[in-house]
């Protein structure tokens, strides 16, 4: 009998790594396209776009797991049944709660990996990638220094440089302040260098002039220089944000937050609801299994009445979790329904147990045809 619990639990783990690597790689490609205009824009590598992408994968994976757990489940079942190799457990004496087991072993490790993504990795990779994406905007120099091309890092503002030499001299430079439209400037210099001082990002000009148009075009000044320093800050990122979002919290820091203004404390009802959502949602894994069990447990008991079932579970296991997301959204607005995220999934958990003792919740069972009379 052991052997025949490993059995069945190799037979659902694998598909569930199967569906759950599928399932990451397409999410995480259609999410990953959001940070291709910051990566390009700020010529970052591709290095830099692989470690920003990365650290999406908790959150995604906290949405992934039980719906990739529900699907290998079922497909393992669903192939054991209709192979009849449930049948021949069962003849050798195989009862339906010992076919439990290996599926209820299969989601705990599911429901572990789902809470720790959920309570450490998803605000520690949320948190880091807000630290990334502020020292990208901030890194003026990476989206100016791009030898031949026109570049933009700021609205109002864009640099041309026609060659960067290995040591960090800078041949021919064109800078265009347009920030004013009434009075564009232009900065051309015949070579200059980058620099970054204490008080900031500076680009330093040599051997230039100064275009400044006025009355549209009108008039125009021109001013020689030798030497003429640009600041840049003006142009950087904002000073960094300390406050954390909702999604950039731990647990501890959701279930009793320090609100530094008033628009944090009046969303205190969202940050218990993010709490209580962290640590309800992995139960969905525990109804999926059991509800997958239901369905592909109890055999075909007459044509197309065990394609009915799988259907009916489906849909249900669907059902169920827009249901979660929905009443995470009136939590956030009433503290009163923070109960109820706990309350579906344990609500169906206990209608799929009641299912496999007999109950026709999610079994399509056709009722006994009337025995003929005999005359």
């Amino acid at each position: 009998m052991r052997s025949l619990s490993f059995y069945v639990l190799r037979q659902i783990v694998g598909p569930f790594l199967l569906f759950l690597t599928l399932m990451t790689i397409v999410v995480w490609l259609t999410q990953s396209l959001r940070l291709l205009d910051l990566v390009i824009n700020r010529s970052q590598s591709a290095g830099m776009f692989a470690y920003l992408t990365m650290l999406m994968l908790p959150t995604l994976l906290t949405i992934i797991i039980p719906i990739a757990f529900f699907a290998g489940a079922l497909y393992a079942l669903h192939r054991l049944n209709n192979d009849s190799e449930l049948v021949v457990m069962w003849a050798a004496g195989f009862s339906r709660w010992q076919l439990a087991a290996p599926v209820l072993m299969a989601a705990a490790m599911a429901m572990a990996l789902t809470y720790l993504c959920s309570l450490y990795l998803v605000p520690l990779s949320e948190r880091t990638m807000k630290a990334a994406v502020f020292d990208i905007r901030a890194d003026i120099g990476a989206a100016i220094l791009h030898e031949g091309s026109f570049t933009t890092p700021a609205e109002g503002l864009t640099v041309f440089i026609r060659e960067l030499e290995s040591n960090g001299e800078i041949r021919g430079i064109l800078v265009h302040d347009n920030r004013d439209a009434k009075r564009p400037t232009t900065y051309i210099a015949e070579n200059g260098m980058f620099v970054e001082t204490t008080e900031g990002p500076r680009l330093i000009m040599r051997a230039g002039h100064v275009e400044q148009s006025e009355n549209g075009g009108a008039k125009l000044s021109v001013l020689k220089f030798d030497r003429y320093v640009f600041n840049l800050d003006q142009f950087g990122s904002p000073q960094r944000d300390s406050s954390l979002e909702i999604h950039e919290r731990f647990l501890s820091e959701l279930l009793y937050p320090q609100f530094k203004n008033a628009r944090q404390a009046r969303r205190a009802g969202a940050y218990l609801a993010e709490a209580h959502n962290r640590l309800s949602s992995p139960l969905y894994v525990l109804a999926f299994a059991l509800m997958a069990l239901a369905a592909a447990a109890n055999g075909a008991t007459a044509r197309g009445s065990y394609a009915l079932r799988l259907l009916a579970v489906s849909v249900a296991a669907a059902g169920l979790r827009v249901l979660g997301y929905g009443v995470q959204a009136m939590a956030a607005r009433a503290p009163a329904w923070n109960a109820a995220m706990y309350l579906l999934p344990l609500l169906a958990s206990a209608l799929a147990t009641a299912d496999l003792m007999g109950a026709p919740i999610f079994n399509m069972r056709p009722q006994p045809e009337p025995a003929e009379q005999t005359p």
